[in-house]
């Protein structure tokens, strides 16, 4: 539609929609954030309220084009009968500010969440002193997402959900060069019928808005029936990274996964499942299941980012059950990202990952998952305390769920008590929110329960060794080091089973993407949004500049994709002397501080819910250490390190990203 007979209105946004015509949202925010020529178009030739003259090539119905046009109409008056000269539009008009250039080199923009690049129209990048905000989702403790003020109707919201998807896939494949033209396959076609839903439904059914082919919604997309060799072939350490979309080599990566692989049928029959998590989206999270032919299985959300689509979901579905996780403090939010799995042959399954479920955390970002190995029903004559890991995993997996006080939990409670979980060779450490003592099994929660840990069963590891920590954001550490991650932090991480003696404080290292590192990624300064680290932050504890080291993974082919994965480890020329994994960022909110005004014991301040797996090589390969090379002969594989060894310390010029970069 020609946009030069659209009028102008001095609030509609500059920055258009990606979807265009093909857009179906209704949240009145949406359209305060991003402008819809051919809507806005329709409105100012209407020749009164509520007249539309609706042109026939619009490709969605004509309800959704009213609905959205009512909308646009409430918030923006003024488009109709409007006498104001037409507005420009560029679609070069979404640019980015960026800070002086550093040492590396520019490169040209490419997003998958716009497909307008932030140039000045030339294909060079702007430079400003002041950053230009860009809608971007931001993830993590800090992170933010746009929020919806008004719920969709029920009748259209999941329709709508998945027909966006669709939308926005068939916009991207059409701007892919073509392809010669080839006759479908036997497997492909046998694909396809393997992602029919099944027969008896019950609920709301999605087969009118989602199509048959799993390809057309998704951009990756795995072989089905393959995952249990996969896992088989991942042990011992079972650990793997999401598949990057642009960086194609990872998607035939054994070590690589997309989420849909979580539900293969190879793993087991899916009978019930939890998802806990930070943000969901429903649209995505059930057009996963629907494929897998779970759509109408019992699904449990535990979530801690409210979005309408979550609160409505269970009217519409009612196998799901959506619940958010209230937390007391303003400063803490669930932020652990585990799944449960049920299968219906009695056993079960644990996924302890780093990313948040929807779709930019799955896309071009670094991510990090633990799979376990299938758990099988105990005997119904076993004792009560049989059953559980050398890591005493089962037993505290039950404490963190009981944590919630949420009684829809409790089935899985008794299910797993009744679960045999002795091939687990991990252990879990995770984060509650509240004031915590120490308790007789020792601390449960925080940094102090990964000191109990190490101190317990870790190799002695010599003091020249560095902890590594590596995250997506970084808290308020204090103004100096002594503050809180050497008081704190080292004091727990650098515990080993060593006799306890005179011994100096290793060295402490933080792996966080510089701004050159984003700004030469997959997806350009819009990789930056799952780094919610803010420049007024960072003024107050410069400091920790002196410990930066960039992100780099030429080994994992993953050096231009973001990581929003969180890890921390110690190592030496010997090997890897213990890995964790985990949801938690590098913030007291996450691992807990010391309240040191106590009268007697001090207990543990900790605000956000976290989860993380601890591999030692004790448990996984009964060693001192897990190998960081291949060498011919060694009798275990080596620990596959998510970033390159050894690390990069920042150059004088360079500076962490910032969310400022975006939000301006």
């Amino acid at each position: 539609m020609d946009n030069s007979k659209r009028r102008a209105s001095t609030k509609v946004p500059d920055k258009i929609c990606q979807y265009g015509s093909e857009c179906y949202r209704k949240n009145p925010i949406h359209f305060k954030e991003f402008s819809h020529p051919h809507l806005e178009s329709i409105l100012t030739e209407a020749p009164a309220k509520n007249k539309y003259r609706i042109p026939d090539e619009l490709s969605m119905s004509r309800e959704v084009v009213l609905d959205q046009l009512k909308i646009i109409e409430q918030i923006y008056p003024e488009l109709v009968n409007s006498n104001t000269p037409p507005s420009k539009y560029s679609k070069n008009n979404t640019s980015l500010a960026v800070p002086p250039a550093s040492s590396s080199s520019e490169s040209p923009a490419k997003t998958s969440l716009s497909k307008h690049s932030p140039s000045d129209g030339q294909g060079k990048l702007k430079n400003s002193p002041i950053p230009k905000p860009v809608n971007a989702k931001a993830t993590g403790e800090a992170g933010s997402s746009t929020s919806v003020s008004k719920p969709q109707s029920k009748s259209n919201a999941v329709a709508d959900l998945f027909a966006e998807r669709r939308a926005k896939m068939a916009k991207l494949r059409a701007e892919e060069p073509k392809k010669p033209e080839s006759q479908p396959s036997t497997s492909g076609q046998q694909a396809r019928k393997q992602s029919d839903p099944p027969k008896q439904q019950s609920g709301v059914s999605l087969k009118k808005v989602i199509p048959r082919n799993i390809e057309d919604y998704y951009p990756v997309v795995a072989p089905r029936g393959q995952m249990a060799a996969k896992l088989a072939a991942a042990a011992p350490y079972n650990y793997f990274l999401t598949t990057i979309t642009d960086a194609k080599v990872t998607h035939l990566e054994p070590l690589s996964i997309t989420f849909q692989e979580l539900l293969d049928s190879s793993l087991g029959e899916l009978e019930c499942s939890v998802q806990m998590n930070f943000m969901v989206d429903i649209g995505w999270l059930m057009g996963h299941y629907f494929f897998a032919g779970y759509e109408n299985r019992p699904l449990l959300i535990l979530y801690g980012d409210e979005t309408p689509e979550l609160k409505m979901v269970s009217a519409k579905k009612p196998n799901i059950t959506a619940v958010k996780v209230n937390i007391a403090t303003p400063f803490g939010v669930h932020h652990t990202k585990m799944g449960l799995y049920g299968y219906t042959d009695g056993s079960m399954r644990v996924v302890v990952s780093t990313a948040n479920l929807y779709e930019d955390d799955w896309h071009n970002r670094t991510q990090g998952l633990w799979v376990s190995p299938r758990l099988p029903p105990m005997p119904e004559d076993a004792d009560t305390g049989a059953g559980d890991s050398k890591t005493g995993f089962r037993e505290s997996l039950i404490s963190y769920l009981n944590s919630y006080k949420i009684g829809h939990l409790q089935p899985w409670v008794a299910r797993i008590q009744k679960t045999d979980f002795s091939e687990v060779n991990v252990f879990l450490v995770a984060s509650v929110p509240g004031g915590h003592l120490n308790t007789p099994k020792g601390p449960l929660w925080g940094h102090p329960r990964m000191g109990y840990l190490l101190g317990k069963h870790s190799a002695p590891i010599d003091d020249t060794c560095p902890l590594v920590a590596q995250s997506s954001s970084i808290g308020s550490l204090g103004p100096n080091p002594q503050s809180w991650v050497l008081s704190e932090v080292m004091a727990s991480f650098r515990r080993d089973s060593a006799p306890i003696g005179l011994r100096r404080v290793p060295a402490f290292k933080m792996i966080f993407p510089s701004f050159s590192n984003v700004r030469n990624s997959h997806d350009h300064l819009l990789g930056g949004g799952c780094l919610p680290y803010m420049k007024a932050t960072h003024d107050k504890q410069l400091w920790l500049k002196d410990y930066l080291h960039q992100w780099k993974s030429d080994s994992r082919n993953r050096t231009k994709a973001v990581p929003h994965i969180k890890t921390y480890c110690r190592w030496s020329h010997r090997g890897l002397y213990w890995f964790l994994l985990t949801s938690a960022n590098l913030s007291k909110a996450a691992w807990g501080v010391y309240n040191k005004s106590a009268k007697f014991e001090a207990p543990l301040r900790i605000n956000s819910y976290e989860a993380g797996v601890l591999f030692l090589p004790k448990f996984v390969i009964e060693d001192n250490f897990f190998p960081m090379e291949s060498k011919l002969g060694q009798q275990h594989p080596r620990f596959p390190m998510p970033y390159d060894v050894p690390i990069i310390p920042y150059a004088p010029e360079d500076t962490p990203f910032f969310m400022d970069y975006l939000r301006g």
